[in-house]
């Protein structure tokens, strides 16, 4: 796993250093599998590949698969006007969970890339706490308002800032339970 986690945390610098994530549609399905895809090609058989099978962590049952297709194109809807939106939109992918790993690092790109676009901000990953974060995200299914809270306070407008960028990646995995040094 620790291979995995090595791999896709470079797969994940060069998306950045490359500039292929200009390439990324931004807000859509197809965006969020061209991110999964990027990260984990050659790392998981399904790399970029929405779900089959259904799953649950921590006694969450994440979307059923009967009703996964019609929820992300529900969520492709979702409009991204303000932050309250694009963080709602964020928790329901989270809900949604479209992929059998690797869902977290990939919807964290795919969030700030969002907020990128929409309102010419990214969040400053390096100072959102991990407990807190956690903690946000699962309690995001019954009320965001501690999610956006937390995030909020960590938007910055320097959007193109590369060491913003690469220690969010860094946090991102941390997040995981991987660090560079592993």
């Amino acid at each position: 796993m620790q291979n995995i986690n090595k791999i896709s945390f470079e797969n994940a610098f060069r998306l950045f250093e490359s500039d292929d994530i200009n390439k990324i549609d931004v807000g859509t399905t197809k965006g969020l599998q061209q991110i999964h895809q990027y990260l984990f090609n050659g790392l998981y058989n399904f790399a970029g590949q929405i779900r089959v099978k259904n799953i649950s962590k921590g006694g969450f049952r994440f979307a059923t698969t009967l009703y996964l297709k019609e929820i992300l194109e529900k969520i492709e809807q979702m409009p991204e006007n303000n932050f309250e939106e694009i963080i709602a939109k964020y928790v329901e992918m989270n809900i949604a969970h479209p992929f059998m790993d690797g869902n977290g690092r990939t919807m964290r790109i795919w969030l700030d890339m969002i907020l990128k676009k929409s309102l010419k901000k990214v969040i400053d990953w390096q100072h959102v706490d991990k407990t807190l974060y956690l903690q946000g995200m699962e309690r995001s299914p019954i009320n965001d308002l501690e999610l956006r809270t937390l995030l909020g306070a960590n938007l910055t407008n320097d959007i193109n800032n590369r060491e913003i960028i690469f220690k969010g990646i860094e946090q991102s995995y941390y997040y995981e339970g991987y660090t560079k040094e592993d």
